[in-house]
């Protein structure tokens, strides 16, 4: 079914060249009633973690700033939007990260059934040479994690699982790779992703199924702004600058940017109604 719904978009054009800075006379984010199909699009729920217990790992929370932040956008936001998505019969596919937990759920076979053996995430890499080793290592100390951070960061991925309120519920698809990805858009004929989880500035790009990967294979990859958090930096922190960004950056190379709440009036309870 095609339905029509209020769509974000940003508009990178027309720069004023006689200004300082042309970049301020881009129209900037626009909105316009644009169509989606319910046939051909799906929802991903990517990298939504179990991150524990306020708290329960703090030196993660030190260096992950968005922790907190996401373990909210999970309970308050994106299980009750996911519910809505399963009443309207829309399909949702879960992405896991390499090394998680997620070969127990029922849906990681039901993909594999589909698209065969999962391979290699990455393929072949080159070992590290010695002075890549002392580099990584320079970093870990003093770039990203930090010494005092290690210890709860490593707990922290010792069993790491999706987020209790967004788990897969039956089931629903799991996959782990942009092949299996890749797979099940083939086999289902999609299209249109449309992304929740973390962080929209990182994981949701770069990762194994994200929107790097996908739109290189023609799939057009949109995100929704409430149910996604960024990775912030001191400077970003406060506004959240870098979570803007990363939405810009999704409107202006992947797909779309939609607010939850014109999915659920003009796509998701319309298609719940008529079940």
């Amino acid at each position: 079914m095609i339905l029509t719904l209020p769509t974000n978009y940003y508009q990178q054009f027309s720069g004023d060249t006689s200004k300082p800075y042309p970049a301020e006379s881009y129209g900037g984010w626009k909105r316009a009633d644009l169509p989606i199909d319910t046939e051909t699009t799906a929802f991903v729920s990517m990298h939504a973690w179990d991150t524990g217990e306020d708290g329960e790992f703090p030196g993660w929370e030190r260096c992950v700033e968005y922790i907190p932040r996401a373990s909210r956008i999970c309970r308050e936001l994106t299980a009750p939007f996911l519910d809505k998505v399963r009443k309207a019969g829309m399909r949702i596919i879960h992405v896991a990260a390499p090394g998680q937990t997620y070969a127990k759920y029922p849906g990681y076979q039901k993909t594999l059934d589909i698209t065969g053996p999962a391979p290699d995430v990455y393929g072949e890499a080159l070992p590290a040479d010695g002075v890549v080793s002392e580099l990584r290592s320079f970093k870990s100390k003093y770039s990203f994690v930090g010494d005092e951070n290690a210890p709860d960061v490593n707990r922290g991925h010792a069993d790491l699982d999706f987020n209790k309120y967004v788990r897969p519920k039956g089931d629903e698809h799991v996959v782990v790779t942009s092949n299996q990805l890749f797979g099940l858009c083939r086999h289902y004929n999609i299209h249109h992703l449309i992304y929740t989880g973390f962080a929209i500035n990182m994981c949701l790009v770069s990762s194994p199924g994200g929107m790097i990967d996908m739109s290189r294979r023609g799939i057009f990859c949109s995100s929704v702004r409430e149910l996604t958090a960024a990775v912030e930096n001191r400077e970003s922190n406060r506004g959240e600058k870098n979570k803007e960004y990363g939405l810009w950056y999704d409107a202006l190379l992947f797909g779309c940017v939609y607010n939850s709440a014109d999915l659920e009036k003009y796509v998701l309870d319309p298609l719940a109604d008529k079940k």
